[in-house]
């Protein structure tokens, strides 16, 4: 399984970018591989999300690995709260 971020280089959202931001530093900080996908290159991109995650109005980032659906930042900052972040990603 690969874990793939939907985000967004160009929000005018600071509370977007933080959120996105944590993501993938977490990612980063413990050397797990991922895919990420700048919806503000192809509007196919965000559609794909949308269509993903099964919300028309969903915003970056959202999480998945392979094809299951990990959730947006709100999850991902829950199960930081909990100690849980790997479940969070299905690892």
């Amino acid at each position: 399984m690969s874990i793939t971020v939907y985000y967004s280089s160009v929000s005018g959202s600071r509370e977007v970018k933080q959120a996105q931001s944590e993501i993938l530093q977490f990612l980063d900080a413990k050397k797990i591989k991922y895919f990420a996908v700048d919806i503000a290159e192809s509007s196919d991109f965000k559609e794909e999300m949308r269509k993903k995650v099964g919300n028309p109005s969903a915003m970056p980032p959202q999480v998945f690995n392979g094809d299951k659906y990990c959730g947006d930042y709100q999850k991902f900052s829950d199960a930081m709260e909990d100690g849980k972040p790997e479940a969070f990603f299905k690892l």
